[in-house]
């Protein structure tokens, strides 16, 4: 078929998808769009960004047709008009094409002074001397309607704009264009005659475009929404910006024949594009320069260093092998990094790492960084590689040239030191973050494009949750429509649903915002911006990179991770808890033979333990009993979907049960560590090495085959390994058996040098919760500080352990948890507290520790500063119990919250007016406070209210006083079943106050119910179906306790409970036979009790009076009474009784 003739017209204005909110065509289908349409070039100018450059010019370069790459910088290049708002007007736009590599460099500098010199709060723009300055190579056009010139001669400036003009042709030159459109929009056509004029006037050619933000006509509607969500307005609104249809993907003959009495402005886009012969193509790495301070090449100073530490390393650690073979792998080592150019990039990591050590930041890295011998020389690792077996190859191998690529994890809070340390060492312009972009995913859009409609919010809502949202994949609005039928039928029955259904098939997938990647640094050997352009991200400390971690790679730049691992954090933190008790550790240089660590493992007692804290992990260790660093490591490489099938085997060999099993003997030496089990992807290159006669090099590109599954590869690898196994006495099947066996287990395999750096923080916390439990403990606690539910679990694992975390106190709590490990107790951090923040508990403790503890509530009220103390924290902290040190009636300083804040403000005043105090001081300050005349509440509100300021029950239980009948019921408790052997298909009778209920409807519109409950030993979530919750949804009301028959299930180590029936908690503890221990003080609450107990029941209830002597005398009444828990809280509170005691 003949070659269709090229379009006489192309695109030379496309705003694509990396506009952000503004275009709408994807590279794909910009690339598809050009190609249709037989135009030789297309180019993209989106708003002041590069960030597809990369994608885009490859996809339409693939397509067959010329990417011109280019951008709409902003540029204020006339006086600011003054403006009746307070803000900056956004600056007109000046299109830039890159003609040559020069063009490149030259944008990449205007782009990154465009947001890194403009003023804080300022748009990112650039002025006239920049654009002077960065003028060579870059093609100029005018702008159009949003262009500098037009924008002038639309404000009647036209002597300004031929002024503006002439300073741009001396910048340009013939590389100057006036721009020219015709979407219909009177602004084109006012300014047209005016801008030929000056064209003529001044012999500048004029070229025509189409300011495309969308590709077909079609999509006009969902890009109109699209633009709404980026203004945060409405598509019904009169006043606001608007595109119009002609702002798609013109057709060449379109383009021509609205331009047909200007042709020469058709032609100049050919001409253009001929002079735009360039687009940024991958380059080789660009390594950064360290230079050493020796004075030695990099090269000699990575072999000096990397020696002398081996030395070093040997010495403190001992050998696990003979001192040859760690001479031999590290001359083997230096040799590969010298040859493949990397020595500068070794000295820079450890130079980094020396750093953070020696600053006691904790720090690890992980992945198969965690392999090399040198990198544990020059201190960048902490593992010992040849102890654990591990191959360098992995990491980088000889056969295949690749950039190494370290993961290394710091603790989270101070990671940003150790950036900022880089940025200091190698300059602040040679540093940035790596660019993130966020796409708007169909439940987000669901949301958008419901409120820019304005369609009801709660069915905006139904349908946003009807979509799926599973973390890492997210589910398109077709996918969601196939799999739904609920949302299919709001589709049927809702026109606006249709709408909206429509827009967002249309633009989800669409980038939605950048971000800065909360890993990815470059270093570069040269300022960046002359490397690639920069970009300001308002919450990083440092320019970020205009593009993501794959582009950014393209462009040369060597990334380096710097992660932040919560646990790190947990491990200073208790350190430092450690430290104010006299004891100096340094979990990071432990060694891994603490019996006592291995026997609270083999226990499963692992809460809180790195990688191993699953319910289902847990059971594991139970049953593998692990006594030794290689199990660890083991469980953390098999404990994923695949290699979990192995773990029963290893499990099995390990205690003795069975004998490990090999196809062949060469097998043994290489599987023995791990019982016959193929666990780790260094085992498929030490087959290959041993049975195949590969080298571990070309081991590593088969292990790469097996994992990506190519066929062809496979096939060619299957021989050449057959071949091999044969020539070493091998028989064929056998060898072929292997093969299959190692290509299967590849596809799932771990790296072992990232199991094994996992597995020393697994043990180095478990060390830490087995030896110092209390400091532990705190530590992380403080570390999820802000999430309830794991603050729940650590409380209940510090009751399991005998350790007790006392309520938070207003004169003994911290803004994070403290102890007292002597005798064993945590202190509840004021900061952990729901609803107050950690700026405004600072200022407490501040106040505290300058002035002494707090005397009374009036004292407190007249130290703090109310602006950081609000009521609602105030209040926050009474329902806590923080106050009840010093007042025990938390409703009533609840009542008397406004009364309490109106004198602290004024005493405020008075400190910033230096007048006298409003308190008095001493005793006399309670007497200024007149607080509301209120009971306290009863006991279950009280500690309803607790539960809601703290998110778990902390000081009691509403389950407390029922104790006892629920052991003569058999019910069980949330722990206790969580720790069942059984896992799965058995029924239990659990107790719990409800938390919250949610109602759904199913596919069939049957309702159902997901019942969040408490007990002492945790929380928990019941399904319950239709039936049941007919009969019981009056009981199923937060506050309320009831008892659950449910079945339990385990599914992927998450425990799945179903109710079988609901009963009144009450009511069921009373028909227990559940009886009183009542000790009184005297007699006086006699009339009380008698006045609660008057009905007849099963409960036998004792009075305990004081005697003669100080011995107490029992007095059991004669018949047996009804007994709820509202009797018993009302006989708590009543005068003269000393304690209540359920038996």
């Amino acid at each position: 078929m003949a070659e269709r003739k090229a379009a006489s017209f192309v695109h030379l204005r496309v705003k694509s998808a990396y506009s952000l909110l503004e275009g709408a065509v994807r590279p794909e289908d910009l690339a598809d769009l050009a190609k249709k349409n037989a135009m030789p070039a297309v180019a993209v100018t989106d708003s002041n960004n590069l960030f597809g450059a990369y994608e885009i010019s490859e996809k339409v370069a693939k397509a067959g047709v010329q990417p011109i790459v280019g951008c709409l910088i902003a540029a204020e290049l006339a006086p600011v008009q003054p403006s009746a708002s307070a803000s900056r007007p956004k600056p007109p736009g000046l299109p830039l094409l890159m003609q040559n590599p020069q063009g490149y460099l030259n944008l990449s500098k205007l782009l990154s002074a465009a947001y890194l010199e403009a003023q804080p709060g300022d748009w990112p723009h650039v002025e006239m001397p920049q654009l002077e300055k960065y003028a060579e190579g870059l093609i100029a056009l005018t702008g159009g309607p949003g262009g500098p010139l037009n924008q002038l001669l639309v404000a009647g400036q036209p002597e300004a704009a031929e002024n503006l003009l002439l300073k741009l042709h001396a910048i340009f030159g013939d590389r100057l264009y006036i721009e020219l459109q015709r979407h219909g929009l009177p602004e084109e056509r006012a300014v047209e005659n005016t801008l030929l004029e000056l064209a003529y006037t001044h012999a500048i050619p004029i070229v025509a475009t189409n300011d495309v933000h969308f590709g077909k006509a079609d999509m006009y509607k969902a890009h109109d929404a699209l633009m709404c969500i980026a203004d945060g307005a409405f598509v019904s609104q009169q006043e606001r910006r608007r595109l119009t249809p002609e702002h798609r993907f013109k057709t060449a003959a379109e383009m021509t024949a609205q331009f047909a009495d200007l042709p020469e402005a058709i032609e100049n886009t050919l001409e253009i594009a001929r002079r735009c012969a360039f687009r940024p193509k991958k380059r080789n790495p660009i390594l950064p320069q360290f230079v050493p301070e020796s004075g030695l090449s990099p090269q000699e100073e990575l072999r000096a260093q990397a020696e002398a530490g081996l030395k070093r390393r040997l010495a403190d650690h001992g050998m696990f092998a003979d001192e040859k073979i760690y001479r031999d792998r590290l001359e083997f080592e230096l040799g590969v990094i010298i040859r493949m150019d990397f020595p500068g990039y070794f000295l820079i990591v450890s130079d980094f790492m020396k750093w953070t050590r020696n600053e006691g930041i904790p720090v690890g890295v992980r992945g198969s960084g965690a392999t090399s011998l040198v990198a544990w020389s020059l201190d960048i690792t902490n593992l010992d590689p040849i102890r654990f077996g591990l191959l360098f190859e992995r990491f980088l191998n000889p056969e295949r040239i690749s950039m190494p690529d370290f993961d290394i994890d710091f603790c989270q809070e101070r990671r940003d030191e150790v950036v900022r340390y880089v940025q200091r060492k190698y300059g602040a312009d040679r540093v940035a973050h790596i660019m993130a972009l966020g796409s708007l995913q169909a439940r987000a859009a669901v949301r958008d494009v419901g409120r820019v409609l304005q369609m009801p919010l709660g069915l905006v809502d139904r349908i946003a949750k009807m979509i799926p949202n599973p973390p890492g994949h997210p589910v398109s609005m077709r996918e969601a429509l196939e799999s739904e039928p609920r949302l299919q039928a709001i589709k049927d029955e809702e026109p606006a649903a249709r709408e909206l259904f429509s827009i967002v098939g249309k633009i989800e997938g669409l980038y939605r915002h950048s971000s800065t990647h909360p890993a990815g640094v470059v270093i570069g050997d040269r300022p960046l911006d002359e490397i690639v352009p920069l970009y300001r991200d308002p919450r990083a400390h440092m320019p970020v990179t205009q593009f993501d971690y794959e582009d950014a790679e393209k462009a040369g730049l060597v990334k380096f991770d710097f992660l932040g691992l919560k646990t790190l954090t947990v491990i200073a933190k208790a350190e430092e808890l450690l430290k104010k008790r006299g004891i100096k550790l340094h979990t990071q240089s432990i060694d891994f033979d603490d019996p006592k660590t291995f026997e609270m493992l083999a226990n499963g007692e692992s809460v809180g333990v790195f990688q191993l804290e699953g319910a289902g992990m847990r059971d594991l260790m139970r049953k593998m009993k692990p006594d030794h660093i290689n199990d660890l490591v083991a469980l953390v490489a098999l404990y994923r979907p695949g290699p979990m099938d192995s773990i029963p085997k290893y499990i099995a060999c390990k205690r003795g049960k069975e004998a490990p099993e090999y196809l062949h003997p060469s097998l043994e030496p290489i599987l023995k560590e791990t019982y016959g089990v193929m666990t780790y992807q260094e085992d498929v290159m030490n087959i290959a090495r041993e049975l195949g006669g590969y080298s571990l090099g070309q081991a590593d590109l088969l292990r790469r085959a097996m994992g990506k599954k190519i066929a062809s590869e496979m096939a060619a690898h299957e021989e050449k390994f057959v071949t091999g196994a044969e020539e070493r006495g091998v028989t064929k099947a056998i060898a072929q058996q292997i093969f299959e066996q190692a290509a299967k287990f590849a596809g799932y395999g771990f790296n072992k040098g990232h199991a094994a750096a996992y597995a020393q923080v697994a043990y180095q916390t478990a060390y830490l919760k087995a030896n110092y439990p209390v400091e532990f403990l705190a530590a992380s606690m403080t570390l999820d500080i802000g999430n309830t539910d794991r603050l729940n679990i650590f409380r209940q694992e510090a009751q399991r352990l005998g350790i007790r975390v006392l309520p938070p106190d207003i004169n003994r709590s911290d803004s994070f948890f403290t102890v007292d490990a002597e005798q064993r107790i945590i202190f509840y951090a004021l900061a952990a507290v729901k609803g107050v923040g950690r700026q405004a508990m600072d200022h407490v403790v501040e106040l505290r520790n300058a002035g002494g503890p707090f005397r009374s509530v009036a004292d407190f009220a007249r130290r703090i500063d109310p602006r950081l103390v609000n009521k609602r924290a105030f209040e926050s902290l009474v329902r806590a119990g923080a106050f009840d040190g010093l007042h025990r009636n938390r409703h009533q300083l609840i009542k008397s919250a406004d009364v309490i804040l109106s004198g602290s403000a004024l005493a405020a005043r008075e400190r910033e007016s230096g007048q006298s105090m409003l308190f008095g001081a001493g005793a006399e300050e309670a007497e200024d406070l007149r607080l509301v005349a209120i009971e306290e509440w009863p006991l279950h509100d009280r500690l309803n209210e607790e539960f809601n300021a703290i998110g778990f029950y902390l000081s009691g239980h509403p389950l407390d006083g029922v104790s006892a009948a629920l052991k003569r019921l058999g019910a069980v408790t949330i722990a206790q079943l969580g720790e069942d052997r059984r896992r799965s298909g058995f029924r239990a009778l659990l107790a719990g106050t409800v938390i919250r209920k949610q109602e759904r409807r199913g596919r069939s519109e049957q309702q159902y119910a997901f019942v969040s409950l408490s007990d002492p030993t945790g929380m928990f979530e019941v399904m319950i179906f239709s039936e049941v919750l007919m009969a019981s949804r009056q009981l199923l009301e937060p506050g309320k306790s009831v008892l659950l028959a449910v079945a339990v299930d385990w599914t992927d180590d998450e425990l799945k409970l179903r109710a079988l029936s609901a009963t009144d908690l009450e009511k069921a503890a009373a028909d227990a036979g559940e009886g009183l221990k009542i000790y009184l003080e005297n007699e006086a609450p006699l009339d009380g009790i008698f006045t609660q107990l008057n009905r007849p029941g099963k409960g036998i209830v004792t009075i305990v009076v004081p005697g003669g002597d100080g011995r107490e005398v029992e007095i059991k009444l004669p018949r047996q009474l009804q007994i709820t828990a509202a009797h018993r809280n009302a006989i708590k509170s009543l005068p003269g009784v000393a304690a209540v005691e359920a038996v």
